[in-house]
């Protein structure tokens, strides 16, 4: 990225050689990000990361059929930036289905094929959820989708970069993705719109991105997106069997180690790298708090939720009650990360959870 904050300051949308070098710098990002998931690279707008690229899908599908029908399907476990615009499009008339999980955290797939309706215009499932890791059964939802001709995208960014992703495969028509969740830089992400899908842009202006959004395009940080892209589908299965691991590690020293510790999300269909635990009778904020006065980095949620407070809606979705919600920690392993680390862990997790029950039990 660096030659591009410093010396290769063009505008790819001018004609002139500092332009055209910079255009070149574009396109090669794009077909890098294109490979990582099967698609072409005409297909890839870039966006400023995961949140624009999942408003860009819903409103920008709900928008352009708005005459043919005004009814959408998702789930009750999608990330805010799903969550957020449906809530938006209802403002508009639209009708938004949200469906069930099971305790697992995973849609069943007849609930989605008897939710679509007549004017059903866009479904919206994610691929892997950002604070347990389960993935959704994607493919076989989308056929649904498609025998009835509706759009369908998913929310990629927790799997882009970390297990194979191929828009075909998937039979998907829209796709988030975002540059940070896979060691790219923050601020630059994309959404992969299948040719011939209908798509409203959500900015308008010069016309960038064949018209889909408008705005001078972050140079660097496309760049750097496309490099990480290139890294991620270079090293896809030996990094996702080493965190496989890792996360293995991790949860069998905790489950040893720690009473009344439990798992969250499913045992199989999940990511490698996410790692949610409830920790009964503990209170997560000040169980979080202790690990990081020890070096240790860990969420009670996703760290896209900013200030809001109150239960995470995937815990809920998931029908936990409220002492396991109330002591959730989500742990994330990813490149860099290694065995000493998650055994630093396993060492200093049980006097921490000993202490964050009994500051519980204190406040009552």
């Amino acid at each position: 990225m660096r030659p591009f904050l410093a010396d290769t300051f063009g505008n790819p949308a001018s004609a002139h050689a500092f332009g055209r070098e910079a255009a070149a710098a574009i396109d090669q990002a794009r077909g890098s990000v294109a490979a990582l998931i099967g698609a072409r690279p005409n297909d890839i707008v870039f966006t400023s990361g995961g949140t624009e690229a999942n408003n860009a899908a819903l409103k920008g599908v709900a928008l352009a059929a708005r005459d043919r029908g005004c009814h959408v399907v998702t789930s009750a476990v999608e990330h805010d930036s799903v969550l957020e615009p449906a809530v938006f499009l209802q403002t508009l008339g639209f009708e938004v289905t949200r469906l069930p999980v099971d305790g697992q955290g995973r849609i069943d797939p007849d609930d989605a094929r008897a939710a679509l309706r007549a004017d059903t215009v866009l479904v919206s499932i994610l691929h892997g959820n950002n604070e347990i890791g389960t993935l959704q059964p994607l493919a076989e939802v989308a056929r649904f989708a498609r025998s009835r001709r509706v759009p369908f995208h998913t929310d990629a960014v927790q799997t882009t970069g970390h297990i194979e992703v191929d828009v075909d495969r998937l039979g998907v028509d829209l796709l988030s993705l975002s540059g940070h969740k896979l060691h790219g830089p923050k601020g630059v992400g994309a959404l992969y719109v299948r040719a011939g899908t209908p798509l409203v842009p959500l900015l308008h202006g010069g016309g960038h991105e064949q018209g889909r959004r408008s705005s001078t395009l972050n140079v660097p940080g496309i760049v750097g997106l496309g490099k990480a892209a290139e890294l991620a589908r270079r090293r896809l299965r030996s990094d996702a069997d080493a965190i496989e691991a890792l996360r293995a590690r991790l949860l069998e020293g905790i489950t040893a180690r720690v009473r009344d510790a439990c798992p969250n999300g499913h045992p199989s269909e999940r990511l490698p790298g996410i790692l949610s635990v409830s920790f009964r009778g503990a209170d997560a904020v000040l169980l979080a708090r202790e690990l990081d006065r020890l070096g240790i980095a860990c969420a009670t949620g996703s760290a896209c939720h900013g200030p809001k407070a109150g239960p995470s809606h995937v815990l809920v979705a998931l029908g936990l009650p409220d002492d396991l919600r109330r002591g959730t920690l989500r742990f994330s392993i990813g490149r860099g990360v290694d065995a000493a680390d998650v055994d630093r862990v396993i060492e200093v997790l049980p006097r921490a959870v000993r202490a964050a029950r009994g500051a519980a039990e204190f406040l009552g």
